[in-house]
């Protein structure tokens, strides 16, 4: 029996490359994607341009905010470029070396966003709760440790997931229904053994996901609960302002992420499911700039200052 199992396994024909499906042929995709596209890299490189030149915005929430942009920027050009590419020529195929890539630099992103978010929540959680010991205690090698921090974990805990990816084997169907190569539609389409990948992939996602999750949620029940105590009305828009930006990038960055990766995977809810990632990996790096820049005095007097 194991020797008939074993020509079976010596006869299957593995596969090179992966069809991404995507949104199916809608050439009007092709001009909304190149505008957001423009609109996310040019926000994004803009914010962190005016972090770089404006003297002003050279505290630590600003160059948090510049981190955040360069993460988007390569966040962005991880996934928008190749579906571009798809839909101008047709040629939906993808190596399985380039999907693995591809996971790989989306997964390690998307993994320190989550940790930067935190850290951001705790730099406002210092700035609003402890005002008069900010400066001593965000100083700059603090900044340096939680923005390293940050980067490193995000990229090395997707390591050890793409060392235990790397030994699955696809021999069956290869087309992914998804616009980018996840976690998931790779995993449905392997002829391996994958419940050692399924778990540590759960462990890793725990670690990863709730970890830096509940440490910003318990920054702004913090923050909140001391903005609530003060006792003027401007006092409290004032305090409040200067965390409201991040509230909203936070809410949406986790908020989608959530619904993409709760709901259950059944075959009417897999357009829907492909609706809510082009949010959290194409919208959300497009909105960031805007409500940073639209939602912050200092940026906006920046940018009059550059354009000036």
């Amino acid at each position: 029996m194991h020797l008939i199992e074993k020509a079976e396994e010596d006869n299957r024909t593995f596969i090179t490359e992966f069809i991404l499906l995507g949104f199916g042929n809608l050439p009007e995709l092709q001009i909304l994607l190149f505008l957001v596209f423009l609109v996310t890299m040019s926000g994004n490189i803009l914010i962190i341009v005016l972090v770089v030149a404006d003297q002003h915005l050279h505290t630590p929430m600003y160059y948090f905010l510049g981190n955040l942009s360069c993460l988007e920027t390569c966040y962005t050009s991880t996934i928008l470029p190749r579906m571009l590419a798809s839909l101008l020529t047709g040629d939906r195929t993808i190596s399985v070396s380039g999907c693995f890539a591809q996971f790989y630099c989306f997964c390690s992103l998307a993994a320190t966003e989550c940790y930067l978010l935190a850290a951001m929540s705790y730099d406002r959680y210092l700035a609003i709760c402890k005002p008069l010991r900010y400066a001593a205690l965000m100083n700059g090698r603090l900044f340096l440790q939680l923005t390293a921090g940050s980067w490193m974990s995000g990229f090395l805990l997707c390591v050890i997931m793409m060392c235990f990816m790397s030994q699955l084997t696809f021999c069956g169907p290869n087309e992914i229904d998804h616009f980018f190569c996840d976690f998931s539609p790779m995993l449905k389409l392997s002829c391996s053994d994958s419940s050692m990948i399924t778990l540590v992939c759960f462990i890793l996602a725990f670690l990863d996901l709730p970890c830096p999750f509940l440490l910003t949620v318990t920054s702004y029940v913090c923050i909140i609960a001391t903005i609530l105590r003060i006792p003027s009305t401007t006092g409290r828009q004032k305090a409040f302002s200067t965390c409201s930006s991040h509230l909203i990038v936070v809410t949406l960055f986790y908020g989608t992420i959530m619904i993409v990766y709760m709901i259950p995977k059944s075959s009417n809810l897999r357009a829907l499911n492909k609706v809510f990632s082009v949010f959290y990996t194409v919208l959300t790096p497009m909105l960031n700039p805007l409500i940073y820049s639209l939602r912050n005095k200092e940026v906006k007097a920046a940018l009059r200052k550059v354009i000036s």
